[in-house]
């Protein structure tokens, strides 16, 4: 491909992005739950998960909800680190895993700022939930191995994907999706027109410790 066609290429792909107004969040956890549904995570895995935190000094102090998914830097450190270049950026920007490459180091678990990666022990739900090894995981919308019974991810490092396979039918994230309190808005940031390009550039805007130079995806509105 010329380069030329290369750029128009990359113009024509959106650059996903979250934005969570931290003020509509009501800390029910319903991402948390429906990601774990959505991509059959085993235990000890989740990719979306809720942060509870104290702001404030006594006796003025409120809890603060911060719902932290992958952050899906622009510099990710993950990425940077990967022995076997499993972790890299996909042409829409998400940073995603090559389960047949991954090697299970846990490098990228140590680089990553946010705590959003996880091991996959290989820890199931078989005992609890009838059949549940045999459906696919469906990240990424195709089959990767090694895995138990050629169908589910072991033995390698995991992470929230905004729902990569959902995204390919032309749908949001489950966990936008589902938010009861509509905190959360997904589009393309390249695009001055989507919402969360707008939010993005609002004063209330900010991301999680903008001081690593991650430049992550992830927007919070105060």
């Amino acid at each position: 491909m010329r380069s030329s066609d290369a750029a128009q290429t990359a113009k024509k792909q959106p650059r996903w992005g979250m934005v969570i107004d931290l003020t509509k969040c009501v800390g029910c956890d319903t991402c948390t739950v429906s990601c774990k549904a959505e991509n059959r995570t085993p235990p000890g895995v989740s990719y979306n998960v809720l942060l509870e935190l104290e702001d404030g000094i006594f006796p003025n102090v409120k809890r603060v909800n911060i719902p932290r998914p992958c952050m899906q830097c622009d510099k990710a450190p993950c990425v940077q680190v990967c022995p076997v270049r499993a972790s890299y950026k996909a042409d829409n920007g998400i940073v995603v895993i090559d389960y047949d490459r991954c090697i299970g180091c846990r490098y990228c678990i140590s680089a990553c700022p946010y705590g959003a990666r996880s091991y996959d022990d290989g820890a199931s739900y078989e005992q609890e939930m009838l059949g549940y090894n045999d459906v696919q995981a469906p990240e990424y919308g195709k089959k990767r191995g090694p895995c138990r019974n050629g169908k589910i991810p072991e033995g390698v490092v995991r992470k929230c994907s905004f729902c990569f396979h959902r995204l390919e039918r032309g749908e949001e994230p489950a966990c936008v999706e589902t938010c009861i309190g509509d905190a959360r808005y997904f589009g393309d940031l390249n695009d001055p027109n989507s919402v969360v390009s707008k939010l993005a550039a609002s004063p209330r805007a900010y991301r999680l410790k903008e001081d690593q130079g991650t430049e992550p995806r992830v927007i919070y509105l105060r």
